[in-house]
């Protein structure tokens, strides 16, 4: 301890912190490596894909295979770590624990110089843990040394700035200025600064919102891949007291006290049954869904994601912000309006009852979502932005 005071006194703080990372990382060395895996074989291909490491709510597999089922010989391989216990789907994956340490970052990093020709790093999270930066920064280095193709794709909070969101959203969970929110702003910046660059250089950034465009202009949308099969569900049977759910993944973002709020209140009167759905394993989350009649999704952000796509997909009447701009943005690129009935905060409660009072006119909204979901989420789209861009750098 005393040697730890004085060395902190009298050296460089550089040298401090330079010889404290090396004793974590001895330290690291000295742990056995917790059992693992083994890192999958790849079929050969002329485009051999990678796509990882933080398969946001398993859009990284599903892109993988929408890669593959839109190529003539593409392999496509989805790296995950594994954080949670909502069981998204991947093709191989490590806990936390294996992913920071030093023995498998380096063999994770010989298997994938030697196995791939393309990654999509996702959120700028590394392959390689912190081999060579906190961030990818370092990896996309690496591998384009390597002669690896490099894409970068980007989910939402990663890359969204606060501020831009705050002075755009009236209701925007952005408006409060707290530690969270700082953070998110140090990272949305210094993410977006390294994408904006990248693409400046002929690097393909990739959003997997349209909203997220406000963020980064020069980025294409690669829009999130849902499996309409795997969603489909009888028809909601036109209760008379509708079954109203919410699954709130992150409630801040999703205006979550403001739902239950108006969803409570309407429950009191015995218009709706509100159930909120959290915690749910994604592999029970078919069945939950067919259970609703109507699922409202979030008033805050002006977006549709995954959750939405998904409660489409079940052909069950989704309501939620979505906002004109992303409206706008994905009929000029579809040619489809998207079947959410629009609410905001100030009038959630009249729009579910309105649709509770007419099941009717709920039945329409809902027959729309799962032809929507099939033209624009089912992962053609998005396999055909990837097999442009695998097409185009093959070599």
């Amino acid at each position: 301890m005393a040697l730890r005071t004085a060395a902190k006194r009298w050296l460089p703080g550089a040298v401090v912190d330079a010889l404290a990372g090396a004793r974590r990382r001895v330290s690291w060395l000295r742990r056995p490596l917790p059992p693992q895996e083994p890192f999958p074989q790849v079929r050969p291909a002329a485009a051999r894909l990678l796509v990882g490491p933080t398969n946001s709510a398993g859009q990284g597999w599903a892109w993988a295979r929408a890669a593959e089922a839109a190529g003539d010989d593409v392999a496509a391989a989805c790296f995950a770590i594994r954080r949670n216990s909502y069981g998204f789907a991947d093709d191989y994956g490590v806990p936390v624990p294996v992913y920071a340490h030093p023995a498998w970052q380096r063999a994770h990093e010989q298997y994938v110089l030697g196995t791939f020709t393309h990654a999509v790093i996702e959120s700028m999270r590394p392959l390689f843990g912190a081999r060579h930066a906190r961030d990818a920064s370092g990896d996309v280095a690496v591998l384009t040394r390597a002669g690896l193709r490099v894409a970068l794709a980007f989910h939402g909070s990663d890359v969204r700035l606060p501020s831009r969101h705050a002075e755009r959203e009236p209701r925007s969970p952005f408006r409060i200025r707290d530690d969270l929110t700082a953070r998110l702003e140090e990272q949305a910046r210094r993410l977006a600064a390294f994408a904006t660059e990248f693409a400046a250089g002929g690097g393909p950034v990739y959003v997997s919102t349209p909203d997220l465009l406000d963020d980064l202009p020069d980025a294409a949308w690669l829009p999130v891949v849902v499996d309409p099969d795997r969603w489909q569900a009888p028809p909601s049977p036109g209760r008379r007291r509708p079954v109203v759910v919410h699954a709130p993944s992150n409630s801040r973002l999703k205006g979550t006290e403001i739902i239950e709020a108006a969803m409570d209140a309407l429950s009191a009167t015995g218009a709706v049954e509100y159930r909120r759905l959290e915690g749910v394993p994604n592999d029970r989350m078919p069945a939950a869904l067919a259970e609703a009649d109507i699922v409202v999704d979030q008033l805050t952000m002006g977006l549709y994601g995954v959750g939405a796509c998904e409660a489409m997909a079940a052909g069950r009447t989704v309501v939620s912000y979505v906002g004109t701009a992303v409206r706008e943005r994905v009929r000029e690129r579809t040619g489809l309006d998207v079947p959410i009935v629009e609410a905001t905060p100030d009038d959630l409660a009249d729009v579910v009852a309105a649709l509770a009072a007419d099941p009717s006119a709920t039945g329409e909204h809902a027959a729309r979502g799962p032809g929507f979901v099939r033209a624009v989420h089912d992962g053609t789209v998005s396999g055909t932005v990837l097999d442009d861009w695998l097409r185009q750098t093959t070599r």
